[in-house]
């Protein structure tokens, strides 16, 4: 189990992640096509379930058509 700091950061990833695919009007399933990743592992990571790869977030913000850095930037809220 990660460190409680690392377990928010993840949630507020997974939420960011959310709120850009929705932004770009895509599904999940979508996405995980265009990442050619499994809908079920794309699912896990925008829930915050899942850590994933730095390879596959790239593939994830490429898919969604948005720089990584809009997926992980952190925000000014606590």
């Amino acid at each position: 189990m990660p460190p409680d700091r690392v377990r928010a950061r993840r949630l507020q990833i997974a939420d960011q992640l959310r709120a850009v695919r929705l932004h770009a009007n895509l599904t999940q399933e979508a996405v995980s096509i265009r990442a050619g990743i499994a809908l079920d592992t794309y699912n896990r990571i925008e829930q915050g379930h899942s850590s994933p790869q730095l390879d596959t977030l790239i593939k994830v913000a490429d898919a969604i058509g948005v720089p990584l850095e809009d997926l992980v930037r952190q925000s000014d809220q606590p």
